[in-house]
């Protein structure tokens, strides 16, 4: 009986995959996003009574007063640093990951893939995702109406903002945060990867194949994609708050 050998996927094809799941997942989780940057940067200390505490209630109050779309605030900045930002992800984890493979059986450890993610999470820190979330955040802290051509904003949109973040105070603030964004993602992609990778070893072990159903890698990669942002909301809120400040 003859066996069919499937060809595994190229890097380009990891690139194009995450790239698209990538946009994705900006334009359906965006609006979520922009809620959490809100009750992140509120000051407590001033709220009103009648002011909403709830994350339903935030996300309506935006709404009401700024219009739906403020609900995509700065999603031009990640939309722009989408496909960087996955591109230099996957690159950097599988170089990582090479170097610390067995130089015999070319096989990777647990421990190596979870380090390799740390890397590939710095990586994409420092080169795309700082800069890229110092723009965002700018954008979703304006509270200017989207239905209200008379309301005009400071910022206008992702690439007015970054030049009059560089014009009014230098380039290094677009990197303001970075060792905080570092230790996020670093933490985000070594458990996601990680996680990933155990829970598909298990469930090829279980089913006794070679290679799962894309829905099953879709199931695993929601759960693993989870983890690192349940275990490091402190960093996230502090990092928001400093790359607001100007």
């Amino acid at each position: 009986m003859g066996t069919s050998q499937t060809s595994k996927p190229t890097i380009s094809t990891h690139l194009l995959a995450g790239g698209a799941a990538g946009l994705v997942e900006a334009m359906c989780c965006h609006p979520l996003d922009t809620i959490k940057v809100r009750m992140q940067l509120r000051n407590s200390r001033r709220l009103a009574d009648t002011v909403p505490k709830s994350f339903l209630g935030v996300g309506h109050r935006i709404v009401q007063r700024e219009g739906i779309l403020a609900l995509y605030k700065g999603l031009g900045a990640v939309v722009t640093g989408i496909v960087p930002k996955m591109a230099i992800r996957f690159s950097s984890f599988e170089a990582y990951k090479s170097w610390l493979a067995n130089p015999h059986t070319g096989k990777v450890s647990t421990l190596g893939v979870f380090t390799a993610g740390l890397g590939a999470g710095i990586t994409e820190a420092v080169a795309v995702v700082t800069p890229m979330d110092v723009i965002k955040i700018r954008l979703q802290a304006q509270r200017h109406s989207t239905v209200d051509p008379m309301d005009v904003p400071k910022y206008r949109n992702a690439i007015h903002a970054a030049f009059t973040i560089v014009k009014e105070e230098g380039p290094m603030t677009l990197y303001k945060g970075v060792a905080l964004t570092a230790l996020r993602q670093a933490t985000n992609q070594a458990v996601n990867f990680t996680v990933y990778q155990e829970f598909k070893r298990i469930a090829r072990q279980m089913q006794s194949v070679d290679e799962l159903p894309s829905y099953q890698h879709l199931i695993l990669g929601g759960v693993s994609g989870a983890m690192g942002p349940i275990s490091n909301a402190p960093i996230d809120t502090i990092k928001t708050r400093i790359q607001k400040a100007t």
